[in-house]
């Protein structure tokens, strides 16, 4: 799982800097599929998505990650959405399919 995240969070920050912000998002979102139930690995994702929507200016995913970045840190050992992606558009209440491929890692 940690060789997983990693990857995922490195082609991230490779996505970002070539300005391919939905590249960059698709790869946070598996990220934080991985890293619901650990708290830092959870906020910094959490983190990653601000910055992620304060450089492609979408200010729904800036306003939205800011409450996630304090309930990662209260409630990531506690009760997390399985599978979901930790979008703003998407509701943080609401669990999402695991996609296949990381099925084997989430527990």
């Amino acid at each position: 799982m940690d060789e997983a995240y990693e990857q995922e969070v490195e082609q991230a920050e490779q996505a970002s800097q070539r300005g391919d912000f939905e590249t960059a998002f698709r790869h946070l979102e598996r990220a934080h599929v991985l890293a619901q139930r650990m708290t830092g690995r959870h906020t910094f994702i959490h983190w990653r998505m601000l910055v992620a929507g304060l450089r492609s200016g979408d200010v729904r995913e800036v306003v939205g990650q800011v409450p996630r970045i304090v309930a990662s840190i209260l409630f990531s050992r506690l009760w997390v959405p399985r599978g979901n992606s930790g979008r703003a558009r998407v509701s943080a209440f609401k669990p999402m399919p695991v996609p296949r491929d990381l099925q084997h890692l989430v527990r």
